[in-house]
């Protein structure tokens, strides 16, 4: 017989933990609520989705001494009724779908709030993670400039399409046509300007191609059918950039209005970011973004390399700035979907990697991971090291990790992060590869002994 090594879980017969727990099951049009046998006469109601409804809900939550409810997180129709029992001073836990599967047989709404009200009573529920109400506020200004600036680039994608059927090879002479030199020649295109020498004189000094070459690509056939889908393209563009311009001044007045957060004792003085004497780049905030987050976190997490402003900021927006809801680094790392998932059967290793999520931080590291390829720091050596090992996909999941643990560390204990740079990650390396070889030469029953330089090496 073969012991199972490692901690093992204690499996008693369960317990009811929540007495007064309450089960709800979320619909589009009607909710059910499911109180312990004895708190009232029915124990299932059905309650329709109008807001006095969901006051109506509370209320009889309360004459049944409820003090804590279960939901499941069903697209966006939880959130009005999270918030009510929530102020009503309800402790209310969202819970992830797929916790909440139910045994096979028939499904119904009235089973499915009862299933609910039963796992929670055994406390066998784990609340999803939701962030303070102001971190929220934040996020939905986040989220929907995210979702302007994927808009717009789609009609970024509809000047170009119109170009080309006009064969005015602007992509070819330019490296953006939203550059400089491309909108004005887009904009005197549509103001009804077809001179190509005209058009080509709006180059920029920095442009690559010569003001010749420019006339050469504008030499198209200008059609009117075109000419109008560039145009409505144009507007277009304009407009989500005037959108994105009003979610930039809503979001500086909102960082303007957070109060600074109480650092910890062991906390040391950080250095505020750099004020930013260049133009901002493409996407980027239409103010100081650097200065409002440092101003909101009391850290500078762009200092981190990969980390830029724009990515601060969602991770921010989407974990908040108190770590101590995640107990350890790895708790952290796995709610961000950045942990190894493997499904272990039989002895067998089934399945390996990380889980599929949708977390947006997890997407906004993967893109930082990416931007540190070529960066001479410690961060760009892993990375490096990573990619020539395992593939480019492996180091992005593996970079993105290490980021993570960086930014948990830099909000827990308020402190900034300083890059030991390339040289030092190599001589770090270096040392833990000769660390290893040595071990193994010990157990074989070998020494290891370094090799003396030669002199035409000294030399």
């Amino acid at each position: 017989m073969v012991s199972h090594r490692g901690s093992t879980p204690s499996l008693g017969t369960f317990e009811q933990i929540n007495w007064h727990a309450a089960g709800i099951d979320v619909g589009t049009e009607e909710i059910y609520v499911a109180v312990p046998e004895g708190c009232d006469g029915d124990r299932v109601r059905v309650f329709p989705t109008f807001t006095v409804d969901l006051e109506r809900i509370a209320d009889w939550l309360k004459q049944c001494q409820i003090t804590t409810v279960a939901m499941e997180s069903t697209g966006v129709y939880w959130i009005p009724l999270f918030e009510i029992l929530e102020s009503r001073g309800f402790e209310v836990y969202l819970v992830n779908a797929r916790h909440l599967k139910n045994v096979p047989g028939r499904k119904t709404d009235v089973l499915d709030c009862q299933w609910i009200q039963q796992l929670h009573t055994y406390g066998l529920l784990r609340a999803s993670f939701r962030p303070s109400e102001e971190i929220c506020a934040l996020r939905a200004v986040v989220r929907q400039r995210n979702m302007l600036v994927r808009y717009r680039a789609a009609h970024i994608q509809h000047m170009q399409k119109a170009l080309h059927l006009m064969n005015i090879q602007l992509t070819q002479v330019l490296s953006d046509i939203t550059g400089v030199t491309g909108m004005q020649i887009i904009r005197a295109l549509v103001a009804g300007e077809r001179d190509p020498h005209v058009l080509a004189s709006y180059r920029h000094d920095k442009c690559v191609h010569t003001e010749s070459e420019i006339v050469k690509a504008l030499q198209g056939h200008y059609r009117r059918e075109h000419l109008f889908t560039l145009q409505q393209a144009l507007e277009l563009y304009d407009l989500y950039g005037q959108q994105i311009a009003q979610c930039d001044a809503e979001l500086e007045a909102m960082y303007r209005e957070m109060d600074p957060p109480n650092a910890p004792p062991t906390a040391e003085v950080t250095e505020p970011p750099p004020v930013r004497t260049t133009k901002p780049r493409k996407n980027q905030a239409s103010f100081d973004l650097a200065t409002s987050l440092y101003q909101m976190a009391g850290v500078d997490l762009t200092r981190i390399d990969g980390i830029d402003a724009l990515t601060a900021q969602v991770v921010l927006s989407e974990t908040g700035l108190d770590m101590g809801k995640w107990p350890t680094v790895k708790h952290f790392t796995s709610w961000l979907g950045l942990c190894p998932q493997n499904e272990i059967t039989g002895g067998k290793v089934k399945h390996r990697g990380t889980a599929k999520t949708r977390n947006r931080a997890n997407t906004a590291l993967r893109v930082a991971a990416q931007a540190v390829w070529r960066s001479q720091s410690a961060i760009g050596a892993f990375f490096r090291r990573i990619r020539s090992q395992h593939g480019g996909a492996v180091a992005v999941t593996a970079t993105a990790h290490k980021l993570a643990r960086m930014i948990y560390h830099v909000l827990k204990f308020r402190t900034d992060y300083r890059d030991p740079g390339t040289q030092a990650y190599d001589t770090q390396q270096r040392e833990r590869a000769e660390r290893s070889l040595r071990r193994q030469a010990a157990r074989l029953g070998f020494a290891v002994t370094p090799l003396e330089p030669s002199p035409a090496a000294v030399s």
